[in-house]
């Protein structure tokens, strides 16, 4: 099938979108991370704008190809990858905005399991779509982990 330019630039642009909304959303609420104790490994706040873009723009390219495929469970795949982005918009509000630690953690796992999910539903009508969200994945784990960790240094 002839690539589209257009749905190109529109499937880069939900996830971009959606992020920058969350992160708009949130923008006042990184402060709290700056100053709670936070697990080895942690990275430094400035670091999440970088690594998420990057992560967009995979998971955009990734639908893209999806889209593309016209393969019998393309619906099905694509539907999964919009309640996980929908998912994903959620955990930095639970997270940085209403500091829900704990629920946020629940709620990344959640997150990890649709990806993991999408991966596989992905990995039959596109290869490179599927491993192009690997990255997305093993970053949800380590989120995983610094969240959790961050809930154990901090909780009350």
């Amino acid at each position: 099938m002839k690539a589209s330019w257009e749905a190109l630039l529109a499937h880069l642009a939900i996830p971009l979108l959606v992020g920058g909304l969350s992160a708009l959303l949130t923008r006042n609420s990184m402060e709290h991370y700056e100053v709670w104790q936070r697990p080895p490994l942690s990275p430094p706040g400035t670091v999440f704008p970088i690594v998420w873009t990057i992560l967009f723009l995979l998971m955009g390219y990734s639908a893209y190809r999806i889209w593309r495929s016209k393969l019998p469970g393309r619906e099905r795949a694509l539907v999964l990858y919009a309640l996980q982005l929908l998912v994903n918009f959620l955990w930095p509000l639970l997270f940085f905005r209403w500091g829900w630690l704990l629920p946020a953690f629940f709620w990344i796992l959640l997150l990890i399991g649709l990806v993991a999910w999408m991966i596989a539903l992905f990995y039959p009508l596109d290869h490179t779509a599927a491993l192009l969200q690997i990255p997305y994945l093993l970053w949800l784990i380590f989120a995983a982990y610094l969240n959790l960790g961050v809930w154990w240094l901090n909780r009350i």
